[in-house]
């Protein structure tokens, strides 16, 4: 398939889906064709059932499948980053292969971004998913997301996402951080918009997620809100946290002065847990100012090294150099 004419690149990534693979295929090729030059690119992320047998026979009956089959399971993140990688298509879609995410929507989506959005996420507003182990843990972790991002969106977990090829270009994946795709996009200035998808229950396979990703995601939250706010000022969270430690070291020692010297004038320093609490505080704004520093000089390191920017161009207008025909 020409890397030049193809529009749509639907990546689906996959663990032990053998018995949803062919309908989901046949769904999303009813879905696209003659709407759309697609391809549909499959990730198998280290089946150990017969998932890649019958993508290796889909993609012999149909050129518009391509497989990417992984040595072992390295998880959600790495399988939708390698399809990204490599998709030709001018708009990427993702999507699940449980048949839970509806290829219907992807029209629909798809017009949604052409509207002027960069990225649109898809919104499951009535889920088929068990109340305690996925509702309830998706609830908590998207209000927080929303609220320490400050990306406004219901449902960050939904796999169902439509890209701009050049927004993926500029956002790394790593971890689990392929829910967080929305709000990396968005600190890099793209557009962010949201549709309420259709969500069906899930009638072969097994939920590969549980109450356990509730702390990955913790954690992969706590990373990616370092990497949009300090990522290229690290020294403002190490030197705040170490002003903090440093008002509080000095608020400590005034008050061991003050009781040694006035009012408890017979009571032994050294026994004095507060002074204690100050040599600590004292130590803990050193550190974290140095801490600051070297991350500092890392980051500097690493951009200069990577000739990576510290921002991102949309477009760029200027007259042509006509310098050269100067007489």
């Amino acid at each position: 398939m020409d890397r030049q004419t193809t529009e749509v690149s639907v990546v689906v990534p996959l663990l032990n889906e053998q018995d949803n693979i062919s309908p989901l295929y046949e769904q999303i090729t009813q879905t696209l064709a003659g709407k759309f030059n697609y391809e549909i690119i499959f990730v198998d992320d280290g089946s150990s059932d017969n998932s890649f047998t019958i993508l290796t026979q889909l993609q012999k009956a149909d050129n518009k499948v391509r497989v990417i089959r992984f040595r072992k399971n390295f998880g959600q993140t790495a399988a939708l980053s390698a399809g990204f990688t490599h998709a030709r298509g001018k708009i990427i879609v993702a999507i699940d292969a449980d048949l839970q995410n509806d290829p219907a929507d992807i029209p629909l989506i798809i017009a949604k971004l052409n509207e002027g959005f960069d990225v649109v996420s898809g919104w499951r507003k009535k889920r088929h998913d068990n109340a305690i182990t996925r509702l309830l843990p998706s609830i908590i972790a998207n209000w927080l997301i929303a609220k320490i991002t400050g990306v406004k969106l219901h449902d960050f977990g939904c796999t169902l996402k439509v890209y701009r090829r050049e927004v993926l270009a500029e956002t790394k994946l790593y971890g689990e951080m392929h829910r967080f795709i929305p709000a990396l996009a968005s600190w890099s200035g793209a557009r962010i918009a949201e549709m309420v998808v259709n969500h069906r229950p899930r009638t072969a396979g097994a939920a590969k997620y549980g109450l356990g990703r509730t702390m990955k995601v913790i954690l992969d939250l706590i990373t990616v809100k370092f990497l949009g706010s300090f990522s290229t000022k690290p020294i403002y969270i190490f030197g705040g946290l170490g002003l903090v430690s440093a008002l509080g070291a000095v608020a400590f020692g005034l008050t061991v002065l003050y009781q040694k010297f006035i009012s408890e004038p017979a009571l032994s320093m050294n026994r004095n847990p507060l002074l204690v609490l100050t040599a600590v505080l004292i130590t803990a704004t050193i550190q974290f100012i140095l801490m600051g520093l070297l991350a500092e000089l890392l980051v500097r390191t690493y951009h200069e090294s990577q000739n990576r920017p510290t921002y991102v161009i949309k477009e760029l207008l200027e007259s042509p150099d006509d310098s050269g025909d100067q007489k």
